[in-house]
């Protein structure tokens, strides 16, 4: 399919080239009108260079933000103009590769050999009937299981944890 400004072309060299107007239309199956047609002036040039400026000068900019640009700048355009306008001009934001991180090599968790040696602590969040909070600190030795001190307490600060993780009840004799 040719487009109409090709077609109105075509038809103006014939008749330059000896035909007649008539003859040319039909043979290319045009109106008259058609080739008399003289199409608008873009209202959009513009607007056009303005959307292209803040594009180069934000460039991580997409539609809505040169959308709001514009009417800081006191221009009252329509949302889908602008949109349509940036797509022309294909200044589409490109999306950003991720960066893979490279997974390390996988291995199975050791066991313990003996009692002392791999320690685990969890803190178990609850609530009692009247909706207050209680943690319970948890200490687990991997080996055996021996659980030295368990902490109950409507607050159990890091501070203390820090302290019974040092004491003499999970590291006796140190």
């Amino acid at each position: 399919m040719v487009s109409a400004p090709a077609r109105r072309a075509l038809v103006r060299e014939w008749i330059e080239g000896g035909a007649s107007e008539r003859c040319a239309l039909a043979a290319i199956g045009m109106s008259a009108s058609a080739l008399r047609y003289r199409p608008r002036e873009d209202r959009n040039v513009e607007l056009r260079e303005r959307i292209l400026a803040l594009a180069h000068r934000h460039r991580r900019y997409g539609v809505g933000m040169i959308s709001l640009k514009l009417r800081q700048e006191g221009r009252l355009v329509n949302y889908k103009r602008v949109e349509r306008l940036y797509r022309q001009q294909q200044l589409q934001v490109r999306h950003r590769k991720r960066k893979k991180v490279p997974v390390g090599e996988r291995q199975p968790l050791l066991r313990p050999a003996q009692a002392n040696q791999v320690w685990s602590m969890d803190v178990v969040f609850d609530r009692t009937a009247e909706g207050r909070v209680i943690k319970c600190l948890v200490i687990v030795d991997d080996y055996n299981q021996h659980r030295p001190k368990k902490a109950i307490g409507a607050m159990t600060p890091a501070t203390y944890a820090q302290q019974l993780a040092n004491s003499d009840i999970i590291n006796p004799g140190l």
